[in-house]
């Protein structure tokens, strides 16, 4: 299953930087996961410096 990112997000665009399969991208002012393109790899949630993303 994908990682999700929570209202937590400050958009900062570090997860998106961070993502070795582009599968982040910015929609409606926050970013979002593209469930379909992410591998679960987790590089994200490391990179993330609010906690905002999830498994």
């Amino acid at each position: 299953m994908a990682h999700t990112i929570t209202d937590d997000c400050t958009n900062c665009g570090a997860c998106e930087d961070s993502c070795p399969v582009n599968a982040i991208s910015e929609q409606g002012g926050k970013r979002v996961i593209d469930a379909d393109t992410c591998i679960d790899c987790g590089a994200c949630v490391d990179t993330c410096p609010v906690n905002a993303i999830h498994a």
